[in-house]
């Protein structure tokens, strides 16, 4: 029954003209109680909550970074690329990639490297430029150069390691081999070898990684057919870091051999 029906059921027998003076303002109070309860007691209509749509998907993010940003031909670089809401990530020198990473390449010429973000909420894009330098005189591998560039001191092409490693990478293959060639012209040059780490791991374990990295590129440029007794080797482990940011960029930067050469 209904709280309308209810309140139709009730007033119609709450007829007192036949009563008297108090027993009909007694019976008709109660006839209005009865109906206040009845009234109190009906469920309110509980309003439909409308359901929002579905928020449109966020849009995806992407950048690409390039270091160092000109390099001589043979050297290394590193590219850093970063992207969120993306599910399909490509660098269009390099092919799909994983969203977040970084890898160390030998560009043979100028290059801008794109990179492509794809997502639900659309497409995002970003580049970085390398500019490689031609060969400068004296530099390893130019033919017929005999002279060396001024000063006591020159740095040559440097040797990278990937992390708490010293083995020689295939990508550095070329670049031993572009010393090696050069210091075989010039047979009268004495070099040191740096051995360089990045800042993490303790110091004594940097100086003696450094000192790894240091001779893993002096046994390369000997089977390269340098003469050992013009070859030195130092660690400086981590204390002379050549970038100093904390990024995997910078970090990659500082895991090297450095070729110092004097006459």
């Amino acid at each position: 029954m209904t709280c309308m029906e209810s309140l139709l059921w009730i007033w119609p027998t709450t007829n007192f003209r036949g009563a008297r003076g108090r027993v009909r303002l007694y019976l008709s109070l109660l006839a209005l109680m009865l109906s206040v309860a009845v009234l109190s007691g009906c469920p309110s209509k509980t309003p439909v909550a409308q359901t929002p749509p579905p928020a449109p998907p966020p849009p995806p993010t992407a950048s690409l970074e390039a270091t160092p940003a000109t390099v001589q031909a043979g050297q290394a670089i590193t590219i850093t690329w970063k992207t969120e809401n993306a599910t399909d990530v490509s660098i269009e020198q390099i092919g799909a990639v994983q969203p977040n990473g970084s890898q160390t390449l030998t560009p043979t010429e100028s290059t801008t490297y794109h990179l492509r973000a794809k997502g639900p909420g659309g497409v995002q894009e970003s580049d970085a430029r390398i500019t490689v330098t031609g060969m400068a005189a004296g530099a390893p591998g130019a033919p017929g150069s005999e002279e060396l560039p001024a000063g006591d001191a020159v740095s040559r092409l440097d040797i990278f390691f990937d992390l708490d490693d010293f083995s020689i990478r295939p990508d550095q293959q070329a670049t031993i081999k572009n010393d090696a060639d050069f210091l075989k012209q010039h047979p009268n040059i004495r070099f040191v070898i740096e051995g360089h780490c990045d800042e993490r791991g303790s110091t004594e374990y940097n100086l003696a990684l450094g000192d790894s990295r240091a001779g893993a590129v002096q046994s390369a440029l000997t089977q390269g057919g340098v003469s050992p007794g013009n070859i030195k080797t130092i660690s400086y482990g981590k204390e002379k870091p050549f970038c100093t940011e904390s990024n995997e960029a910078c970090w990659q930067q500082n895991r090297r051999g450095h070729l110092v050469y004097q006459k």
